[in-house]
């Protein structure tokens, strides 16, 4: 199949990305890659310069994409990331901004696929924000997407985490109608000798545990995310994909657990 030609500005960028100086492809498998597909190869200069004359020259002599296309999904075939998958993952968010300009992305089986094509850095944002897709993965609590979906958007993991740990607190306010906050709003709400809340019949003393438990971790949840984030300035807290995604995690599985809360009787 013959696909239009790329953007000039499309293959500039796609060139970068899967040349990553510290994420792409190295050297020798950009220079493997070129012979076997029999495309030019510029010899020995930068690895992003390299692909870009390289994917430029066969565009200008052909008038098609489809060696690009062939080099990008032999570069992303699964058998090379049977055991990093983590490095899989990290050249498809490389790839999938530039490729969603032209309609196509990286998808999860390592293919070329066609897709919705973004018209905006808003819809790149969009389309190809491999967190949000984790995040849906994971099957993450709507409540917490609702109140973090634009920072996690902007790549904005800092306010992200504050913004999902006040979900809970509000929660707590909504469902108890109390004006607090912090450790006393969790005791108003799930103590289990005055709470308003319970998660279970609290009938024995696994199940009291239980709801001590989750009473006990949901002021954590202020200690460790809330209240430093809220106070530390941005640029002193570095906040790594990792440590937003299990912060989000542990915040979803809170709301789970209030899902099945239930008013106790007086």
């Amino acid at each position: 199949m013959n696909y239009q030609p790329f953007s000039r500005e499309s293959i500039t960028a796609i060139a970068k990305a899967i040349g990553d100086t510290q994420h792409g492809l190295t050297g020798s498998e950009i220079g493997n890659l070129l012979a076997e597909l029999h495309l030019y190869d510029p010899g020995p200069i930068t690895k992003r310069r390299r692909l870009d004359e390289a994917f430029s020259d066969w565009q200008k002599r052909n008038g098609t994409s489809d060696r690009v296309i062939t080099f990008l999904a032999r570069a992303m075939h699964l058998a090379r990331y049977a055991d990093n998958q983590e490095l899989f993952e990290k050249r498809r968010s490389l790839l999938n901004p530039p490729l969603s300009i032209e309609g196509m992305r990286i998808n999860e089986n390592g293919k070329v696929a066609r897709a919705k094509q973004a018209e905006s850095l808003t819809e790149i944002q969009k389309l190809t924000n491999s967190v949000k897709a984790e995040l849906k993965r994971r099957k993450t609590h709507e409540q917490v997407l609702i109140y973090c979906e634009e920072e996690v958007l902007r790549h904005g993991y800092f306010h992200a985490i504050l913004e999902a740990s006040k979900s809970v607190f509000d929660r707590l306010r909504e469902a108890t109608g109390a004006d607090l906050d912090g450790a006393v709003l969790v005791d108003n709400a799930l103590s289990v000798k005055s709470g308003v809340l319970a998660i279970n019949s609290l009938a024995t003393t696994t199940e009291q545990n239980e709801q001590t438990g989750l009473c006990h971790l949901v002021k954590s949840i202020s200690g460790l995310y809330r209240n430093p984030v809220a106070h530390d300035p941005r640029l002193k807290r570095d906040v790594a994909e990792e440590e937003l995604l299990e912060a989000l995690t542990l915040i979803s599985y809170v709301h789970r657990r209030l899902d099945d809360a239930h008013t106790r009787s007086a």
